[in-house]
């Protein structure tokens, strides 16, 4: 599902660069060669001692938080643990059909996800459209998006660009994302109109499948975002200008390297210094460095 701040939930960046994901020469090395290097665990971080460890609860009200900074949000746990198919794993296309049509939101989330994974026969089809265009509740209008994108539906495409128009921004996002699956080249027009979107994930979404087709002409759409209200859209325009080789792309470079936001500022830091690695390799050898390559960016 997209979440790209979400098309983002766990530790990783949304630039899909994780450090973690670096070869570490010491990953497999034997407890023999490192015995304890800093020392046994502190029996004090065990989980189980955790205040409230094993207790039932209803919803995250229930939990007590100590910290005025710190906010627990109103999901229940029905709502965190939707994206796991397995309790209908065993229901049969007509189970799933009444449950997306008549169960609780929660529940008719899930079965649009399980629904993704079965044979894509019409009633399927037909469900999952009719979700998209008439469900009360914008998750599971997402998640029916998404699911017709996974099945590959011929009328997926359709309801995509009809769901670009959806009153909640997630469910937009997630048509960009279906659309730029099924062929981001047939869906161009419709993909780029979606740069001015109000929402920045719906931007941020647009501007990765339009950087995967567009080459060169991409530099003055990235320009134009330099500015962005959103620092998620910021941080793309400067992973993605790190792949020009242009005068422009550089100075925009050095202006976001001094953004207020972090993110942005690193982002532009990590792509000056790759084009200065270019650069010096491009002086020290008599083959050209290749053409910059704009299906960098991850699959949305």
């Amino acid at each position: 599902m997209t979440d790209p701040d979400d098309f983002q939930p766990d530790a990783t960046s949304e630039s899909g660069f994780d450090s973690d994901d670096l070869a570490d020469p010491e990953l497999g090395a034997s407890e023999s060669e490192h015995p304890e290097a800093d020392g046994p665990p502190d029996p004090q971080l065990d989980p189980a001692k955790s205040p409230g460890f094993d207790a039932e609860i209803e919803s995250l009200a229930d939990i007590e938080v100590g910290r005025d900074d710190v906010t627990i949000g109103t999901a229940t746990p029905a709502e965190l643990t939707v994206a796991d198919t397995t309790p209908v794993a065993d229901d049969g296309h007509a189970e799933l059909l009444e449950t997306l049509e008549t169960g609780p939101a929660p529940k008719r989330r899930r079965a649009a996800l399980a629904l993704a994974e079965r044979e894509p026969i019409d009633a399927v089809v037909d469900a999952l459209a009719t979700r998209v265009h008439e469900d009360p509740d914008p998750d599971v209008r997402q998640f029916a998006v998404e699911a017709l994108g996974d099945l590959g539906a011929d009328v997926a495409s359709t309801v995509a660009r009809e769901a670009l128009d959806d009153p909640n921004p997630w469910v937009r996002a997630e048509a960009v994302v279906v659309l730029d699956g099924r062929d981001r080249r047939a869906h161009a027009d419709a993909i780029e109109a979606r740069l001015e979107d109000e929402h920045h994930a719906v931007r941020r979404n647009a501007l990765l499948s339009l950087s995967k087709h567009s080459g060169a002409d991409l530099l003055e759409t990235l320009l134009a975002f330099e500015d962005d209200d959103s620092e998620r859209v910021r941080e793309w325009v400067a992973e993605l200008l790190g792949d020009f080789d242009d005068e422009r792309a550089r100075a925009a470079l050095d202006r976001l390297r001094d953004d207020d936001s972090d993110i942005v500022a690193e982002a532009a830091t990590h792509a000056l210094d790759s084009d200065s690695d270019r650069r010096e390799l491009f002086t020290r050898s008599t083959v050209p460095t290749d053409q910059p390559r704009h299906d960098v960016p991850p699959d949305l």
